[in-house]
C-alpha cells in the first residue's frame, strides 16, 4: 500500500538559520501521526509545510502518490483545524461548516446531507443555528473539526486544537478526536507539545528537538524504547528516572554501582556484560516498587530513604536520591512510606533502558 503522505529530505530555512533538518517521515492511509515536542521544535513549522502554507527550502512532499511540493494549499485535499478555530463570528454553525463547500459549488443537496451527516457525528445538531459566540470553547472546537470533515479530504491536519480548552475538556475532547479517527479511518496529522495526548491519539510519534528528528515509532516503542536521553525524559508523566551508575565486569554479568549521599552505593546487577564503564541507567517509576508488590526475573531489592511522599489517588510517588539525582517510584496508594525513613524498593530491570552519558544514545 502507497504511502498517503511521505516526506523526503525536507529542509526549511529562514534565512541562514534552519528551522527543520532531514525530515524523512511516511504514513500509511488511516494512520494518526502526531508531531510531538517542546515550543520551538518546529513542529507546526512542519505541518504548515504539509499544508503548502509554508514553502520548503528543499525536499520533497507527497499526498496520496503526487508530489505536492509546489502545489497551492486549496489543491492538497487536505483540511486543517487550527488552535484558534478560525470560525466567522457573524455567521451561524452550520453556514460556517458548509461555507467551504459553497465557495466550492458544491449543490444545496450535497451540502446539507454532508452537514447533517457531521453534525450528528460530532452531536451538535442543536447548535447550527447559534453564533460561535453564543458557543463554549469545546463546542467551538466541533464546530471546527465538523468544517473540516465535510471536505471529506485524504489528510486532516490538526494544530494544537485542543491547547485552548481547560483539562476536563481536553481529555473529552481527545477521546472524541480518537472516537472519529476509529470512525471515520481517516488519515489525520496532529501537532502537540502534550506528550500524554501524543501517547493517547498517534498510531506513529514523531519526537521532534530542535527541528531534528529524534525518533519515530509506535507510542509503545516510544516510550519503552526511547533513542536517546531527550525522548526518555520528554515522553511520560512522570518522565523517565536517569541514574548516572558506574559498571564492572562481573563474571558473565555486570555490577552496577549506583552513588548514594550515605556513602555506600547501590548495587544491583544485569546479565549484559557488554555495558561501557559509565552509563546513564534508565527506569520509568512504575518499573520501581515497593519490595513484595514486584516479582519476576530481573527484579532487585535494595533499601532507600525515601525524601519525598506524593499522593496521586489510585497511586503514591515516592521519591529517593540516587546518583545525585532524584528519583520517583510509583507505589500502591496505601504504601505506608514516610519521608525521611527507609524503605525497600524493587527495581525491575527487565525494563532498564541504558543510554551513553557522553551522546546520550540508546546503548542497549
Amino acid at each position: 500500500m502507497a504511502p498517503i503522505l511521505d516526506i523526503t529530505s525536507l529542509y526549511k530555512n529562514y534565512g541562514q538559520t534552519e528551522i527543520l533538518k532531514d525530515i524523512n517521515v511516511s504514513i500509511e492511509p488511516g494512520d494518526f501521526l502526531v508531531l510531538v515536542g517542546p515550543s520551538g521544535c518546529g513542529k507546526s513549522t512542519l505541518l504548515n509545510c504539509i499544508a503548502g502554507l509554508e514553502p520548503i527550502t528543499s525536499g520533497s512532499i507527497e499526498i496520496d502518490g503526487r508530489d505536492m511540493t509546489q502545489v497551492s494549499p486549496k489543491d492538497r485535499d487536505i483540511a486543517m483545524v487550527f488552535q484558534s478555530y478560525a470560525l466567522y463570528p457573524t455567521m451561524t454553525v452550520a453556514k460556517n461548516i458548509t461555507f467551504g463547500m459553497k465557495v466550492r459549488g458544491v449543490d444545496a443537496a450535497t451540502q446539507e446531507a454532508k452537514l447533517q451527516q457531521v453534525a450528528s457525528q460530532l452531536q451538535i445538531e442543536q447548535l447550527l443555528h447559534r453564533r460561535p459566540s453564543q458557543l463554549s470553547g469545546g463546542q467551538r472546537q466541533r464546530v471546527a473539526m465538523g468544517r473540516a470533515l465535510v471536505r471529506d479530504p485524504k489528510l486532516f491536519l490538526f494544530d494544537e486544537p485542543l491547547s485552548n480548552l481547560d483539562a476536563k475538556l481536553r481529555v473529552e475532547m481527545r477521546s472524541e478526536i480518537k472516537k472519529l479517527h476509529l470512525n471515520l479511518g481517516a488519515s489525520m496529522v496532529y501537532v502537540t507539545h502534550d506528550q500524554i495526548e501524543a501517547m493517547t491519539l498517534a498510531t506513529k510519534i514523531v519526537v521532534l528537538k530542535g527541528g531534528v528528528v529524534q525518533q519515530i515509532g509506535s507510542p509503545a516503542e516510544i516510550y519503552n524504547r526511547p533513542a536517546n536521553l531527550f525522548v526518555a525524559d520528554f515522553m511520560g508523566s512522570p518522565a523517565m528516572n536517569l541514574i548516572p551508575a558506574r559498571t564492572h565486569k562481573n563474571g558473565s554479568g555486570t555490577r552496577i554501582e549506583i552513588a548514594r549521599d550515605t556513602g555506600e552505593p547501590l548495587v544491583l546487577s544485569d546479565p549484559n556484560s557488554d555495558l561501557p564503564s559509565d552509563v546513564i541507567l534508565g527506569l520509568r517509576p512504575e518499573d520501581i516498587a515497593e519490595a513484595g508488590f514486584r516479582a519476576g526475573e530481573g527484579v532487585q531489592e535494595a533499601r532507600c530513604v525515601i525524601d519525598m511522599v506524593e499522593p496521586a489517588g489510585a497511586d503514591t510517588y515516592v521519591v529517593s536520591r540516587l546518583g545525585g539525582k532524584q528519583v520517583t517510584a510509583r507505589l500502591h496508594a496505601e504504601t505506608k512510606a514516610q519521608p525521611g525513613q527507609p524503605l525497600n524498593l524493587a527495581f525491575d530491570l527487565s525494563k532498564v533502558s541504558y543510554f551513553a552519558p557522553e551522546t546520550g544514545e540508546r546503548l542497549n
